[in-house]
């Protein structure tokens, strides 16, 4: 099935009005959607058949292109620079062209203080925001996963300067500031908020690792006014792997329906490990049967699959 309309012809630009994600009609707007794997590792699922199926077929109205920084084939490590900017620009034509809603993830991880690639972010979103700054649909997420010694200071002092140099080229778009301790740690920005319009922060869960005392703290933030964003979550543990919990991704599920949350399921790919959606000897890229699909994929898709465009 295919539609005669898209979720940006629906509901066009996004902005931030107080806590809460608003569309162009001005209504309190939800974005659901999926996120790549690895761009480098996982480069089979940038097509336009798997953006439009899961489109049409799961209601998916953002796809988020995880572009890792560090590590293996990463883009400031090894990786090659221009294959990867070509593949991310390729999904960010090939969603836009659909009209889905695209989160450009600079995926800090493995170097666990985005500092440490300053000078490489400021390069890459110079040239993707200056490409793309006419562009309604996308957002921009400036760090994915601060983590180890890295403090909120830190994160404040990188963003200060990535901000300017995205909001002097594509001035209307919202931005995505990750918080410590693998985005845990959503409280911090009470204490020192970033001074910028159309800034959300984001938290991270993992439904067989994060319970109460995550959903308490999450609580709380919102009773405090921060805009948050869930970029990336499972059910399965944190580390991605090992085995699901429904009843605790069922009571995360509620939570953010409830307060009307953003949430981005981990990960489109065929990876070996919990998070995965598509199993792991399913070589499609678009009609996936239950068979096809994860515990884990089952699950989001049925949920997803309630949730208008």
């Amino acid at each position: 099935m295919s539609y005669s309309y898209t979720p940006y012809t629906l509901h066009g630009p996004l902005y931030v009005s107080g806590a809460k994600l608003m569309d162009g009609n001005r209504i309190p707007f939800q974005l659901h959607g999926v996120s790549t794997h690895g761009l480098a590792w996982y480069p089979q699922y940038v097509t336009k058949e798997t953006f439009q199926y899961l489109r049409d077929a799961w209601h998916v109205n953002c796809i988020r292109l995880a572009l890792y920084t560090a590590g293996s084939m990463g883009y400031q490590t090894d990786g090659d620079k221009e294959s990867l900017l070509h593949l991310l620009t390729k999904g960010i034509d090939i969603a836009s062209s659909l009209g889905l809603y695209v989160i450009v993830d600079w995926h800090v991880l493995e170097e666990h203080d985005p500092m440490v690639y300053l000078e490489g972010a400021k390069a890459f979103f110079e040239e993707v925001s200056s490409r793309y700054g006419s562009y309604g649909n996308i957002l921009y997420e400036i760090c994915n996963e601060p983590n180890g010694n890295c403090n909120w200071d830190r994160v404040h002092t990188y963003a200060s300067q990535i901000i300017p140099i995205i909001q002097k080229n594509a001035p209307y778009s919202v931005i995505l500031v990750g918080t410590p301790n693998w985005c845990q740690d959503i409280n911090l920005p009470q204490t020192s908020p970033i001074l910028a319009r159309n800034i959300m922060y984001t938290m991270h869960f993992y439904a067989a690792t994060h319970g109460q005392e995550m959903r308490s703290r999450l609580l709380n933030a919102i009773s405090n006014g921060i805009p948050v964003f869930i970029s990336e979550f499972g059910i399965c543990d944190a580390s991605g792997n090992g085995s699901i919990d429904v009843v605790e991704g069922n009571t995360w599920r509620s939570l953010i329906e409830q307060h009307g949350l953003s949430f981005i399921c981990w990960n489109l790919s065929n990876k070996k490990e919990s998070s995965s959606l598509i199993n792991a000897m399913c070589p499609k890229l678009d009609d996936f049967t239950d068979n096809d699909l994860s515990p884990h994929g089952r699950w989001f898709r049925d949920w997803c699959q309630t949730k208008p465009l």
